[in-house]
Parts: C-alpha cells; sequence; structure tokens
C-alpha cells in the first residue's frame, strides 16, 4: 500500500462508513500458484468490537479452491479515482497525481455450511435489492434456491488488520486545494466530482 501519514484516516468510524458505502470489494487469497481475487458484495457486521465480512462465491473456482488451502485473505475497498494535474498547481514543476480512497483489511476466512450460504445470500438480496421487489429472496423459488445453493458457497472473514489511503491532496495548500476541486467539478470525468466531494468535507 502507498501509504503516508498525511494520506492515513485515523478516525475508524469513517473507515468503517467508507466500507459499508463501497461493499463490492476485490477478495484476494493465494493457494499454491498466483493469488486469486474476485471482486464481491460483502455485508459488514460489528460483533463486540470485531468486524466481520460476510458473503458468497462460486464454489470449485481458483478463488474457492485457493481459500480451502490457505485462509488468509486480503479484501480491498476502493472509491472512483481522479486524475490531478500539475498544471493546476501554482508551481506545476512537480508531478502529476492520482486522488482515491482504499481501505485494505486482513482476516481469515471461513466457509459457512448450506444454512450459512442461504442466510449469506439471503441478506446480501435484501439489502441490494429488498424485500418489496418483485426479485427478493422470498420471491424466489425454493427449487431454484435449492440448485443455487449446491452452486455456491458462503463464507465469513473476521477481519484481524485495517489500513487505509485517503488521498485527497492533504500535502498541497488550502490555494491548490481549491484549483483542484474546482479543475475537477469543471472536467467532470468519471470519478472527478466524488473526489472533489470528498475534498470538499475534508476541507469544510
Amino acid at each position: 500500500m502507498y501509504k503516508l501519514p498525511y494520506h492515513t484516516e485515523k478516525d475508524e468510524v469513517k473507515m468503517l462508513a467508507f466500507m459499508k458505502a463501497h461493499p463490492f470489494a476485490m477478495v484476494i487469497g493465494a493457494g499454491d500458484g498466483y493469488p486469486a481475487a474476485s471482486q464481491l458484495p460483502l455485508e459488514i457486521i460489528e460483533e463486540n468490537g470485531n468486524l466481520f465480512f460476510f458473503g458468497h462465491m462460486m464454489k470449485k473456482t481458483s478463488h474457492h479452491l485457493a481459500f480451502e488451502k490457505n485462509e488468509n485473505v486480503l479484501a480491498i475497498f476502493t472509491s472512483p479515482h481522479a486524475y490531478v494535474s500539475a498544471a493546476w498547481y501554482k508551481d506545476p514543476a512537480v508531478g502529476s497525481t492520482v486522488n482515491y480512497i482504499a481501505v485494505h483489511a486482513k482476516g481469515k476466512i471461513k466457509f459457512t455450511d448450506d444454512a450459512g450460504t442461504y442466510e449469506a445470500v439471503r441478506s446480501i438480496t435484501d439489502r441490494h435489492i429488498g424485500k418489496n421487489s418483485p426479485a427478493s429472496f422470498n420471491n424466489l423459488s425454493q427449487e431454484y434456491i435449492n440448485a443455487m445453493i449446491k452452486a455456491i458457497v458462503g463464507f465469513k472473514i473476521e477481519v484481524v488488520a485495517i489500513d487505509n489511503v485517503f488521498k485527497l491532496s492533504q500535502n498541497r495548500d488550502a490555494e491548490d486545494r481549491q484549483s483542484i476541486i474546482r479543475h475537477l467539478e469543471e472536467r467532470n470525468l468519471a470519478g472527478d466530482v466524488y473526489i472533489a466531494g470528498e475534498m470538499r468535507k475534508l476541507r469544510d
């Protein structure tokens, strides 16, 4: 992780809020060879002062097989990013950069039984689809659910360490930061408005 003290968020509440706002995480593991990774929607739960992630994945994929051999997991939560041109600084004779937010959580993964898998699918579906939608979990046939459960496996990750980068030009002075915000909002590319908004929150 590219990490400098002034790009580190020390407020755990803000880190948790960021993860919950960006729960489609890159979940990475390693078995015998290259690392395996999948982007998965996660349920983020606090229990008795501990942090857990719940989710599900397809069985017998490279990722599933890797975690059967090695329980260590890295989950990466990321924001949209924005390229920041040094031309927006008072002194442009320095390198340009990228602003973004990322939280890295290390943990131990355990797979569930069929009942746990059922609950993981129900919980994530209800969170993103809602209980009153025609596509809600409760509207799925039991036959369909039983067939689906055979192909996937639920998991629980116990988080053991967490780190972050909130890279929002904290190393620039107020004038440069305001210039960056203005240029990002004017350029309006993917990620620009989000990063400008996060910079405004930091400024305010």
